[in-house]
């Protein structure tokens, strides 16, 4: 477990700041490589991130934005990690960017898991960057205490690269990338707002059950170091 603490005054600096790390390595992967790839997460606190990330000055037709994980929901719905990017990140300067999405309109999320699946297939991994988020139960991604796949999910070993997820916590079922995918990424970033989830960062650094506080299995097999932004 290797983790750099990048702690911020307000949610505005930290934002800034993670967007410019962010571009930077977008565009040195594109530079390498002629292209890059950028997994991000969804929820509230990544919103002033993706607005600052929408106006960086890099080439953005060269990035493709996938989703770490998605609510088995269609983009028109207001809980869709899908219609979140495209509001504040795939815009401005972002507009340029390919978007690869995990929700298709399949009848169930079992089936929509196989056909994303296929989608990240086709990408470049490792993934140049990879940006989680983490709730209060110690999730991230769509690893949820108690989710009917976790196991799956976390296995450093497993071979899929997305699959389907329901638990209790997590109300409508997901669809997730795996650990392996999310752990081999070039630049990890875990970015928390608040001392309830700096707390709750601290208890899932002590050793523990990593199907109890999932985000544990992210901080153990990180092939490079995690980097923590945080701002109150």
């Amino acid at each position: 477990m290797v983790i750099e603490r990048h702690d911020f005054a307000n949610g505005a600096d930290l934002a800034e700041a993670l967007a410019s790390q962010i571009a930077a390595r977008l565009a040195d992967a594109i530079q390498a490589n002629g292209q890059a790839v950028l997994a991000v997460s969804g929820g509230t606190t990544p919103i002033a991130l993706f607005e600052a990330l929408s106006q960086q000055d890099i080439d953005w037709s060269g990035v493709a934005v996938t989703l770490v994980d998605e609510r088995f929901v269609p983009p028109e719905d207001g809980r869709s990690n899908e219609r979140l990017v495209h509001t504040h990140l795939l815009k401005d300067n972002g507009a340029q960017a390919k978007f690869v999405g995990l929700y298709n309109p399949a009848l169930v999320a079992e089936t929509a898991a196989i056909a994303a699946a296929n989608r990240i297939d086709a990408l470049s991994r490792p993934f140049d960057v990879v940006v989680l988020g983490m709730g209060t139960d110690g999730h991230t991604a769509s690893f949820f205490p108690g989710g009917d796949r976790l196991d799956q999910a976390i296995d450093p070993e497993g071979k899929a690269l997305v699959l389907p997820m329901q638990a209790t916590s997590a109300g409508e079922p997901r669809l997730t990338l795996t650990l392996p995918v999310i752990a081999e990424a070039r630049f990890i970033v875990l970015h928390i707002e608040g001392a309830a989830k700096r707390e709750v960062l601290a208890r899932a650094m002590e050793e523990g059950d990593e199907t109890e506080m999932p985000i544990r299995a992210v901080l153990n097999q990180a092939q490079t170091t995690v980097h923590v932004f945080w701002a109150p």
